[in-house]
């Protein structure tokens, strides 16, 4: 039996899943650190700390199966005496407690999503209240998020969020305001909005969707110069918020909306609350309203029941909405979902080829809309130097999951974190290349 280590407590919080969790884990240091302790974020292996706490993702079977094999690792670590104590939160610790305490016991402790206070004590740390809004960034210098709501109200039939992250919560506007302003002092210049569901903010604390309001106080905070929409549910979308959108020049012209299907029986199926024609006319209404913007959606193949006919309609749809973005997912049979009553009927390999076949097409329409911007000048934001290029985004571009501006660094010197007028000189499917002018 080895012998305690005198060696002070390092914490290394490992975050696995979407934005909404890295801004958790963001929540997390920031109390940590006022609470004097030595805390990094996914720290690397020979320097990473004796005391691990995991930021897990539930949310379909690819991402359990990640949080799933990290936990592992570090249970493995533990009783190796590589690290002496193991935390998990998030998602999957919310969802799956009972059967990760049985299945994983080497771990000393599982918190859910709302447990913050409890999982700051286990750390011998107490939990701040004055901290609102406090938390150390993980991402570049130059963006960070900003979550404007917790959990989800909508009834969509395949997802589990609910389960995991409870009924929607909208952040009173003042303290967000706050929290941006706060951002802008450490140079954040650009702030990415997420939530379950933007285009339910403020029904609950205002009465009313009040996204639009929101927007006008983040885009008076000096400093800030892009504001981007993440995750907007297409019923009963705020179509104020295009307005603003169209006028605002901070509001970057982009949304990302997940649509998930077309087809009309699926989507009934699904609970989304729409149709194809209402679907449609949405995304036209767009398009009219704020001329040039992006649209990114994720779609789903492979939901029970989904036959060839409705996937040639989601193929259809596709190919004549011609989306800037576009993410494709196979669907995963979850339980406790409504969905999870119907017979998971459509075979693996089918979904995949199916998944594969809608990115194809995307891949398509990609490139061609990229071959129209050369010759086009944009503001970029440079986000980093990455071997021989800086690496830098248009407007219409999120970090992580949209093309990127690839800009020669033998050639050109910029700095990293701030705007640049860049002549994009050439394009593939999902880069962009250029130089500054």
């Amino acid at each position: 039996m080895r012998t305690k280590s005198l060696k002070k407590n390092k914490i290394n919080v490992i975050t696995l899943g979407c934005s909404k969790n890295v801004y958790d884990s963001e929540v997390l240091m920031g109390q940590l650190r006022a609470s004097g302790k030595e805390v990094e974020h996914e720290a690397a292996s020979e320097n990473e700390g004796n005391i691990i706490v995991i930021n897990t993702c539930g949310f379909i079977d690819n991402a359990k199966a990640e949080s799933v094999n990290m936990i592992l690792e570090y249970a493995d670590k533990k009783e190796r005496g590589l690290v002496d104590k193991v935390f998990v939160t998030g998602c999957l610790s919310e969802r799956y407690k009972p059967d990760l305490e049985k299945e994983i016991p080497n771990v000393d402790q599982f918190f859910g999503t709302t447990e913050l206070p409890q999982l700051l004590k286990a750390l011998g740390a107490d939990y701040k209240h004055e901290l609102l809004g406090e938390r150390i960034t993980t991402t570049p210098k130059n963006y960070a998020y900003l979550k404007i709501a917790e959990g989800c109200d909508r009834p969509c039939s395949f997802c589990a969020i609910p389960l995991m992250r409870g009924k929607h919560v909208s952040q009173p506007i003042e303290k967000l305001v706050k929290e941006a302003e706060g951002l802008a002092r450490d140079g954040v210049k650009e702030l990415i909005l997420i939530a379950q569901d933007l285009t339910y903010y403020g029904l609950d604390l205002y009465k009313k969707r009040n996204l639009a309001e929101l927007l006008e106080n983040l885009a008076a905070v000096e400093g800030i110069e892009w504001i981007r929409l993440h995750y907007a549910f297409p019923t009963g979308f705020p179509m104020d918020v295009l307005e603003l959108m169209k006028r605002e020049p901070k509001i970057c012209n982009y949304i990302d909306i997940p649509l998930q299907h077309i087809s009309d029986p699926i989507l009934k199926s699904m609970r989304r609350g729409t149709t194809q024609a209402k679907t449609t006319q949405l995304l036209q209404d767009f398009r009219a309203a704020v001329p040039g913007m992006a649209i990114r959606t994720t779609l789903i193949v492979g939901y029970p029941g989904e036959t060839e006919a409705d996937f040639e309609a989601l193929k259809d749809f596709v190919q004549e909405m011609r989306f800037d973005r576009l993410g494709c997912f196979t669907y995963s049979h979850e339980e406790n979902t409504h969905a999870f009553a119907l017979e998971d009927n459509v075979p693996e390999e089918v979904k995949k080829s199916r998944a594969e076949e809608i990115m194809d097409l995307q891949s398509q329409i990609s490139w061609d809309l990229n071959q129209e911007k050369i010759g086009q000048t944009f503001k970029c934001i440079i986000d980093r130097k990455e071997g021989a290029h800086f690496v830098g985004r248009t407007e219409f571009d999120s970090p992580d999951v949209d093309n990127e501006v690839l800009i020669d660094a033998t050639k050109f010197y910029l700095k990293t974190g701030d705007f640049a007028q860049i002549k994009i000189t050439d394009a593939t499917e999902f880069d962009l290349y250029g130089e500054p002018v």
